[in-house]
């Protein structure tokens, strides 16, 4: 074990001292090498979906249980629960009256639990909200994803304002995420649960943007022309991938942590 250990070290010790394009091909080499994996081992695709909800189901466990037993919310972005909450109430608008299905009870169950997160930070624990570390402004986010919503929908015969909503909802959970990397960078260092959470988010993100580059090619591109056409079919695309590379980063920094034994994750400047 502590030879494998060893190894590790040594792997990520080269990588963080290779220049950022190195970086940055090294990790899209990782991504095609963990799809063509994901591609032989399940067969069943689409349940790669699933398990992407589970696992940011048992990241919402891990955000419970630091904000009911350990009595704090410090290094939580309200704001990024706030992103989660309107993201999550839209989708599931649109769920209702465009196709409703199991996910549909996956949103509901996840957007009750943020809400009650939303308010244990607000009022409950409001002493320990780190207020001046979340300083990204919501309508940073949310403006430039509605105004592109506007241009870039899905073509299909649903009614025009229920097809923005849809590509909001799509474009504003890609980036969600920003205001707690903020938190994050501006705090430096990251405590273990507040670390589990958002790396649960990472993978959660890896294997749902997984399903559908392999739903994809399963499909021979199929998928594409029943999302519409024009350029809503690779935008779709386009934000899965852009939810994983945000969070790869970090993701990065938490494998090097619990490699080296680390109980929290330090920050250089500049990650995320």
């Amino acid at each position: 074990m502590k030879g494998s250990k060893r190894w590790i070290h040594a792997v990520m010790t080269w990588v963080r001292r290779q220049p950022p394009k190195m970086k940055v091909f090294l990790a899209v080499l990782l991504g095609l090498a963990a799809l063509l994996f994901l591609r032989i081992v399940v067969h069943d695709h689409d349940s790669l979906f699933v398990v992407a909800e589970f696992v940011h189901a048992l990241g919402i466990s891990v955000l419970i249980y630091k904000l009911t037993k350990e009595k704090t919310c410090a290094g939580l972005s309200l704001k990024s629960q706030e992103l989660t909450a309107i993201f999550l109430g839209v989708r599931l608008y649109c769920s209702f009256v465009m196709e409703y299905d199991i996910h549909t009870l996956l949103d509901l169950a996840t957007f009750g639990t943020t809400l009650w997160v939303i308010y244990t930070i607000r009022f409950k624990l409001k002493s320990s909200y780190m207020d001046d570390k979340d300083n990204l402004a919501i309508y940073y986010v949310v403006i430039p994803c509605a105004v592109l919503s506007l241009f870039v929908h899905p073509t299909t015969r649903h009614h025009m304002v229920n097809r923005i909503l849809w590509a909001f909802c799509v474009y504003l959970e890609a980036i969600s995420v920003l205001p707690q990397l903020r938190v994050m960078q501006n705090a430096k260092i990251v405590e273990p649960f507040t670390a589990h959470y958002v790396f649960a988010l990472g993978v959660a993100r890896f294997l749902s943007c997984a399903h559908w580059i392999l739903q994809v090619l399963d499909t021979r591109g199929r998928l594409l022309t029943a999302l519409g056409y024009g350029l809503w079919p690779p935008l779709v695309l386009l934000s899965e991938i852009v939810q994983t590379f945000i969070l790869a980063d970090f993701c990065y920094y938490y494998v090097k942590s619990l490699v080296g034994g680390q109980l929290v994750i330090r920050l250089p400047s500049g990650v995320v």
